[in-house]
C-alpha cells in the first residue's frame, strides 16, 4: 500500500507491560483491559515519540493504536518463528487499518477468538487511534507512570 504516512498497530508485550502496571499500582484483568488503559496508551505514546525522534520525518509513525489481543501463530497471524503474516493481518484487521488511515478516533471491536483448545471468547471493546500530531498532552497528562 502507498500511504501518505506511517501508522502502527501495536501489540503490547503482556509480561513486560503487566509488570510495569503492577509496579505502578494499575489494576487490570486481561490483556484487552491492560491494552485499553489510559496509562498504557500514555506509556506507549512516550515510547513511540522517543523512537520517532531518531528517525527522518518520512519514517516517523504518525498514528498508532494498541491492539486488543496479541498476534498469534494459532490464529494464522504469525509464522511459527513469530514473523507477521502481513496478508493475513491486512485481511483480518482491514477495518482497523482503514480506521487508522481515516479520520476515526475510536474503532469498535466485536469479534470472537478461538483458543487452541477450541474454546471461544467474544471480545466486545474498542481501540483508540492516537494521532501523534494531536496527542501531545497524552504522554504528559496526569501522573507519569515509570517506564517498563
Amino acid at each position: 500500500d502507498h500511504r501518505d504516512y506511517l501508522a502502527a498497530m501495536i501489540c503490547i508485550r503482556y509480561p513486560v507491560v503487566s509488570k510495569w502496571a503492577e509496579k505502578n499500582r494499575l489494576s487490570f484483568t486481561t490483556y484487552s483491559d491492560l491494552s485499553a488503559k489510559d496509562e498504557t496508551y500514555a506509556l506507549l505514546h512516550r515510547e513511540v515519540m522517543k523512537i520517532n525522534e531518531g528517525l527522518p520525518e518520512f519514517q516517523r509513525i504518525r498514528k498508532f493504536l494498541l491492539l486488543y489481543k496479541e498476534l498469534d501463530a494459532d490464529d494464522g497471524e504469525l509464522t511459527r518463528t513469530r514473523k507477521v503474516r502481513r496478508g493475513v493481518v491486512n485481511e483480518k484487521y482491514a477495518d482497523i487499518i482503514q480506521a487508522v488511515y481515516g479520520d476515526v478516533d475510536i474503532v469498535p471491536i466485536d469479534t470472537t477468538i478461538v483458543f487452541q483448545d477450541g474454546t471461544k471468547q467474544r471480545i466486545k471493546t474498542s481501540v483508540r487511534v492516537i494521532d501523534l500530531r494531536e496527542a501531545s498532552g497524552l504522554a504528559s497528562g496526569g501522573a507519569r507512570p515509570r517506564a517498563a
